[in-house]
């Protein structure tokens, strides 16, 4: 199996919520979502970018949406006693069965 990691760290200064995190993945979904529409014409805009700087601006706002979904993730285990760890590897144990990943 091949495989990579990605760290995101937890913020500093923030006191997020279940709530108002949804929120923010939401917006920064929509976020990656307008950008893939605008670069691919689909807003009615001439974008004069190449294609890797497009690409570099779809994964920046990728990177967004992983990393509020990561600050999810710690909102989730310290607020309502959830073993990230463990729901991770239910996670990757359900993608194995289902033919994903190969052990």
């Amino acid at each position: 199996m091949i495989s990579k990691t990605l760290s995101l760290p937890r913020l500093n200064r923030l006191n997020p919520t279940l709530e108002s995190t949804t929120l923010k993945l939401m917006e920064e979904a929509g976020e990656l979502a307008r950008c893939i529409g605008k670069f691919r014409g689909l807003s009615g805009e001439n974008v004069n970018m190449s294609p890797d700087d497009v690409m570099l601006e779809v994964a920046r706002e990728l990177l967004d949406v992983a990393q509020t979904a990561v600050t999810m993730m710690y909102v989730m285990e310290e607020n309502y006693g959830l073993d990230i760890d463990q729901l991770l590897q239910e996670h990757i144990e359900k993608l194995w069965r289902k033919g994903y990943i190969g052990q």
